[in-house]
């Protein structure tokens, strides 16, 4: 049915046949959503989209809590020929301002408790309809919805055409929108559900955010390849998980989930028939990796991926997992390590800048002609800025990035931004934010701060001034007050000698 739209035609042919079969199960009211009504209810998000005037390439901003009515609105833009903006909703009118300034969509869905707030936002863009959506399935959105019928005739939408716009952070200048083709999320979600071992069987546990390529385009749509079932929780929480694992097959998470339900008792009977844990979207601390399978019997399958490419790398699925490596490239997915200043590929061993290109990469950065080239070579090798090693078997490590990028629970922070708003404040003469490694979100942001002398500032007054301006998972943890920032001969602040000065500021 859906054969002239390339990604809606990959992620429902496995329940074609089968609309009966569940799709969604709600972690915590228990209310189930079939294949078929889930596709119904695409397409009537799809109706709704075009009913605002959404054209094709036309793009459709979402910041709203995780909902199945989200995820209803995702595969209806699909279906619609949209482009879909997801947005973190922890993110601030400021931060939204550019993003909808710079994307221009036609259509913005919020969280009905914010409309107040970025409604005037949204006109000063541009944005010709707005919609409201609620994490309980209500909103406008959904009045909406439920005024019209399914039957939807899917938007013709080839391999290049443009799926989704992900925003993603740098260290310097502007966010930058990723523009993700048909092509590249339906080609890699098909090669994880071969080399993960997917089925219709499987009963994935869903409880990451979807605002995120990893809870929605590797998540949601390798369980729609797959035609399995997803156990949907709100957010993580540790004892919903346990209560949930006996009868699921999957989990994919990151790093935090597993810290964190280490600590839960119980954790060993409930995991026992689960067939696969994933983690990405940080780094997983060997630590980490030894003690889940000292208690579970399991061993975590790590993989590498980006905004810009989807996945990469993964572990094996049989074969030895490797604590601190993320595995071998994809099938279909070509992995280089280049010296930074030439280009040039370095000796296996050897470490240098990480580089792949494959159906995954994503087409360029939107609106930004020369970051895309800068990134972005001529032959389709993406620079991921990630410096990492290749062993003689083959396996990838991850040993820093060439930038400054701190993830902090999955999340990208990006230095310079948070450093501007600490900068602004009064009695501050300069400042520096960094990564340290945090037991509980790999690592955690770090602002060392130099004040004017007599200024009286406090590491919990400076928190406080910038928290309006930050979203929360940017606000740093921890802010350190220091005479004076290290530099080497040419002024340039050494960040590496912060980052091991502050090494143990989190315990």
């Amino acid at each position: 049915m859906y054969d002239v739209n390339h990604l809606a035609h990959a992620i429902s042919s496995a329940s074609d046949g089968r609309g009966e079969d569940l799709f969604l199960e709600h972690g915590v009211t228990g209310a189930q959503v079939s294949y078929g009504a889930f596709w119904q209810a695409a397409e009537r998000m799809a109706a709704v989209l075009v009913g605002a005037g959404v054209a094709p390439g036309d793009r459709v901003a979402v910041q709203a809590a995780k909902s199945v009515a989200m995820l209803e609105l995702y595969v209806g833009c699909v279906l619609a020929g949209g482009v879909l903006l997801p947005l973190n909703p922890a993110y601030t009118a400021g931060e939204v301002a550019y993003f909808l300034n710079d994307a221009a969509p036609r259509v913005f869905v919020l969280a009905p408790e914010r409309e107040d707030e970025l409604g005037p936002v949204a006109a000063a863009a541009g944005v010709a309809r707005l919609f409201t959506l609620a994490g309980d399935e209500t909103g406008t959105l959904v009045t909406a919805q439920a005024g019209v019928d399914a039957g939807f005739q899917p938007v013709r939408r080839g391999p290049e055409d443009l799926a989704a716009i992900l925003y993603t952070s740098g260290t310097t200048g502007r966010s930058k929108g990723a523009m993700l083709t048909h092509r590249a999320l339906a080609s890699n979600s098909a090669t994880l559900c071969d080399i993960w071992r997917f089925s219709h069987e499987d009963v994935l546990i869903h409880a990451l955010p979807i605002f995120h390529t990893h809870g929605l385009f590797v998540a949601t749509n390798v369980a729609m390849m797959a035609g399995a079932s997803c156990l949907f929780l709100p957010g993580f929480d540790a004892d919903a998980i346990l209560r949930l694992m006996p009868r699921a097959t999957a989990l994919m998470g990151v790093p935090t989930f597993y810290t964190r339900l280490l600590a839960a008792p119980g954790l060993a009977g409930a995991s026992a028939g689960m067939r696969l844990f994933i983690s990405g979207s940080a780094p997983l601390l060997a630590e980490t990796h030894e003690r889940w399978r000292e208690v579970t019997g399991h061993a975590i399958l790590e993989r590498y991926g980006m905004t810009e490419t989807n996945m990469n790398t993964s572990n094996p699925y049989d074969g030895a997992r490797r604590p601190g490596t993320v595995g071998f490239p994809l099938p279909g997915v070509e992995l280089r390590i280049t010296d930074p200043e030439t280009g040039v590929e370095v000796a296996r061993g050897e470490i240098g800048v990480i580089e792949v290109r494959g159906p995954n990469v994503f087409y360029g950065y939107w609106n930004m002609p020369d970051k895309t080239r800068e990134e972005l070579r001529d032959d389709g090798w993406f620079i991921t800025g990630d410096l990492g090693t290749v062993d003689a078997d083959g396996y990838v490590t991850i040993v820093g990035r060439s930038k400054d990028l701190v993830i902090s629970g999955g999340f990208n922070v990006y230095p310079k931004e948070v450093e501007a708003v600490i900068d602004a404040l009064d009695g501050v003469v300069e400042s520096a934010v960094i990564g340290a490694p945090h037991p509980d979100f790999g690592e955690g942001v770090v602002a060392v701060v130099v004040a004017e002398p007599g200024a009286g500032l406090t590491p919990d007054g400076i928190r406080a001034a910038i928290a309006p301006h930050l979203a929360r998972f940017k606000q740093p943890g921890r802010v350190i007050l220091a005479d004076a920032l290290p530099r080497n001969t040419m002024g340039k602040v050494q960040k590496a000698a912060l980052r091991a000065a502050h090494a143990g500021v989190f315990g």
